[in-house]
């Protein structure tokens, strides 16, 4: 059998592996710098991988099956059976059919851990040539579900499966993380173990495999939420799972100890540029003094107008690093903050204060270094009497911030950055910062 496979990937390569052992005729092709399967003839492009193949397998990632398979459609024999092992959301397999030929596709989703199980590993499948491949991997030992009808719905039965098996793999990396923060790791780990089939072999498993493929992970998390909130079913613990995924991918970036330090001296523009210009808090909040400059995690606050009670929830609940982020309704009739709060904020480890509404005593807050980025200055004082709630979502400057963002304020003014893409923004924000200089160069070497 001619066979080929895009994406030479950890699966893709265990799967070139199998079918070369059973004699096939195996081409590939990856456009990263990665190893090449023994006995696989390996090609320069694409098209050159897929010229005669009987079957063409894609395994190239969620974000990249579309162009892979567009990359292919116009050089695949007319007989051929275009395979897609993407974990995708169904309306991407359904385009990707469209774009090969539909009589050719089939929708493969894999079920279960192919490191584990290589090409044996269970698959579903559907689409109209679903016959064709599950002949295929049946061939290779694999238990096939072949439930035909459209393709896209073997990818979503995948998504169904993967809210429960995403989101629980999910939940073990924080309990374990919250385990080993408390010092109780061994203890969280073995209630965890205690409850699962396989105990610590399935454990490590889970949390291992989420951090090592978080990042493709995320996308068919967000994948599922997505077909949930099709289905009219709140994705609430689906989201949470994508956002976990995301964050694990994230950290792999930069080493998180040094994280805020490392946004020391970057220009909230420079960041903005990077993040397509989302975040930013409107003009309205300015520094209160010049020089300023912050970079810590939201303690978000919200508050009745004029009312400053939980603002001094917020600094009791504070750790080193924080920054309080203060829904005041815009509010400028009444100061919400001044020197004796925020002295005691510094004292607690806070960093600086982002306020909708008004503060007060502007000398002394420089005096002391303290930054507050505030929409006016008011020498009215703020009521004590509450409502008034902490540590959750608020919308500040046109933005809303969640707790644990990441704010970044200069004086030019504020940039909020969701927790889960703080590494991904920083670099991004410093490769822009190293082009601003490349063109400041040219421009006065002349060259630009």
């Amino acid at each position: 059998m001619r066979m080929a496979v895009l994406g030479l990937g950890e699966a893709g390569t265990l799967y070139a592996t199998e079918m070369v052992e059973r004699g096939w005729n195996v081409t590939g092709y990856d456009p990263a710098d990665n190893a090449t399967p023994s006995g696989l003839q390996r090609t320069e492009t694409p098209e050159a991988a897929v010229r005669d193949a009987e079957v063409v397998l894609s395994l190239v990632g969620g974000t990249f099956a579309r162009q892979a398979a567009e990359s292919v459609a116009g050089h695949l024999d007319p007989d051929a059976v275009y395979v897609d092992m993407n974990a995708a959301a169904p309306a991407v397999m359904s385009a990707i059919a469209e774009v090969v030929g539909a009589r050719r596709f089939a929708d493969v989703s894999v079920i279960g851990p192919v490191p584990n199980h290589g090409a044996r590993t269970s698959v579903i499948i559907s689409g109209a040539a679903s016959a064709s491949a599950a002949a295929v991997f049946t061939s290779l030992g694999a238990p096939v579900d072949d439930i035909g009808g459209a393709a896209g719905e073997a990818s979503a039965r995948k998504l169904l499966r993967s809210t429960f098996m995403k989101g629980l793999a999910a939940l073990i990396v924080e309990s374990c993380d919250a385990g080993r923060a408390a010092g109780a790791e061994e203890w969280v780990r073995a209630q965890i173990a205690a409850e699962l089939s396989g105990g610590e072999t399935t454990l490590d498993r889970l949390y291992h495999g989420t951090r090592k493929h978080a990042a493709r992970r995320a996308e068919e998390a967000g994948a599922s939420a997505a077909l949930l909130g099709s289905l009219g079913v709140r994705p609430i613990m689906t989201r949470a799972t994508a956002e976990l995924h995301t964050s694990c991918a994230d950290a792999a970036l930069v080493p998180q100890g040094d994280l805020l330090a490392r946004f020391g001296g970057l220009a909230v523009a420079n960041i903005g540029d990077a993040r397509d210009r989302m975040g930013m808090l409107d003009g309205g909040i300015r520094p209160l003094w010049k020089g300023a400059r912050l970079a810590g995690r939201a303690r978000t606050v919200w508050v009745r107008s004029g009312d400053n009670m939980a603002i001094h929830q917020a600094i009791q609940a504070s750790q080193p690093g924080d920054v309080i982020v203060v829904n005041g309704h815009g509010d400028i009739t009444r100061a919400l903050i001044g020197e004796l709060i925020a002295e005691r904020a510094m004292a607690r480890g806070v960093v600086g204060m982002i306020i909708d509404g008004a503060a007060r005593d502007v000398n002394e807050l420089e005096r002391i270094g303290f930054g507050v980025w505030a929409r006016g200055v008011s020498p009215a004082g703020p009521y004590k009497n509450g409502p008034g709630q902490v540590d959750v979502p608020v919308a500040v400057g046109g933005v809303v911030v969640q707790p644990g963002d990441v704010v970044v304020a200069d004086d030019d003014g504020v940039i909020v950055i969701p927790a889960a893409r703080a590494a991904a923004s920083l670099l991004g924000g410093r490769a822009v910062e190293a082009d601003e200089a490349r063109r400041r160069a040219a421009i006065a070497s002349g060259t630009a």
